[in-house]
């Protein structure tokens, strides 16, 4: 039996990530289980868990063009999906340094995963879909935690503990890339540009030259650097309200597909989400009223992710697209912005340490580091009038 089915193949891809996403937030929310199992207590060494998982993702998002030319992008996704099941060693491992390597490899997986998306939507969906399916994919990873953040405990009571909970998701990520391969993949017909004219090669090296791709990922390295700081340091700060943005995130997100189905423009949406974003990120860091932190995280949630859709459209409805070329931009893209955002993180964390734990000098810098998204906007290209003339022409 194969399957031929687009809607078949989205959920696959859409479902493989939520259950990243649980299998990984939820390994996080039991580290201090697994920690303790270990007898392990240094602050140092669980610190250095997230510094491999950020490692993980740096170079796993450059790595997997590569990988796809390798294997071939059909392959390459199942190879994500093995190495995400990994993550059913996470409660067995007898010592820390199989943590530490599971962990590396399940994040790995999941960085292949994220960028292997875009030729896929590219491979199996027409212009007028893309948006829908790039927005659902883009809120994947949010479903994933708010499940666990709501659910965990309702879940470790469903399967008896933590430890079947998090085997039962590695379990479930198994048997979707079991059915990955079933996906007939070579004999879609492909929607993959808009035009007849198609770059012959577009390989690194062209990506790191080309300055699309550079703007691109700085206009969002902001964004994801208070994203990752929002649930590393702000908790720390006495600031809690994490999980309001990640549920109006949800919300957003939607909202995003809406609009960018029935808006063709990509521009205006980034540029007014961007300032939105930078006041509430103000609201949420220095507002001595709790109720306005709330309010500021509420909005926050929302306009993070409401430009989300329109911000990965614009690669999918550039002249000439081809997943070697979409491979290559979204690899760059997520590289790129995790090590700006790796350093900013660093600077973040030392300059709490030289203030003796005050917070307010590094709330300024994640502030200001945050207009990324509204300046980029200024550097990226309008792809929505080029989006409505190939609507018009079918």
């Amino acid at each position: 039996m194969k399957i031929g089915n687009k809607y078949l193949v989205e959920a696959i891809v859409f479902v493989s990530y939520v259950l990243f996403a649980m299998a990984w937030v939820g390994g996080t929310a039991s580290m201090p289980q697994i920690m303790s199992s270990m007898q392990i207590d240094s602050l140092a060494s669980a610190s250095f868990i997230s510094g491999a998982v950020t490692l993980a993702k740096i170079v796993g998002t450059f790595g997997a063009a590569w990988i796809a030319v390798k294997l071939g992008i059909k392959y390459a996704f199942f190879f994500s999906s093995v190495l995400i099941t990994i993550g059913v060693l996470t409660p067995f491992v007898p010592n820390y340094e199989l943590l530490l390597l599971s962990r590396f490899l399940m994040g790995l997986g999941g960085a292949f995963m994220i960028v292997y998306f875009n030729p896929i939507v590219l491979h199996w969906f027409s212009a007028k879909e893309r948006p829908m399916i790039n927005g659902l994919n883009a809120v994947a990873f949010n479903v994933g935690t708010a499940i666990i953040l709501w659910q965990m405990p309702a879940i470790n009571q469903m399967t008896g503990d933590w430890k079947a909970s998090l085997v039962s998701f590695s379990i479930a990520s198994l048997l979707l890339s079991l059915a990955w391969l079933l996906v007939r993949f070579d004999s879609n017909a492909k929607c993959e540009s808009a035009s007849d004219e198609k770059i012959v090669s577009y390989g690194y090296l062209q990506g790191l030259k080309d300055r699309f791709n550079w703007a691109y990922a700085l206009t969002y390295s902001g964004l994801l650097t208070f994203y990752i700081c929002l649930f590393t340091f702000y908790p720390k700060a006495g600031i809690s309200q994490s999980k309001w943005v990640i549920g109006f995130g949800i919300v957003g997100t939607l909202a995003g597909i809406i609009y960018s189905k029935k808006v063709s423009l990509r521009i205006p949406v980034i540029r007014i989400s961007g300032v939105i974003m930078t006041i509430t990120i103000i609201g949420l860091s220095f507002s001595p009223v709790e109720w306005l932190q709330t309010l500021s995280a509420i909005v926050l949630g929302f306009f993070i992710f409401f430009p989300i859709t329109a911000l990965v459209s614009i690669p999918h409805e550039m002249k000439n697209m081809t997943s070697e070329r979409i491979t290559v931009i979204f690899s760059l893209f997520y590289s790129i912005s995790y090590l700006v955002s790796t350093a900013v993180l660093w600077i973040f964390g030392k300059l709490v340490d030289l203030n003796q734990g005050d917070y307010h000098t590094s709330f300024i810098l994640i502030s200001l580091l945050s207009l990324t998204f509204f300046i980029g906007s200024f550097f990226l290209p309008e792809t929505g009038r080029r989006q409505e003339d190939i609507l018009c022409a079918e």
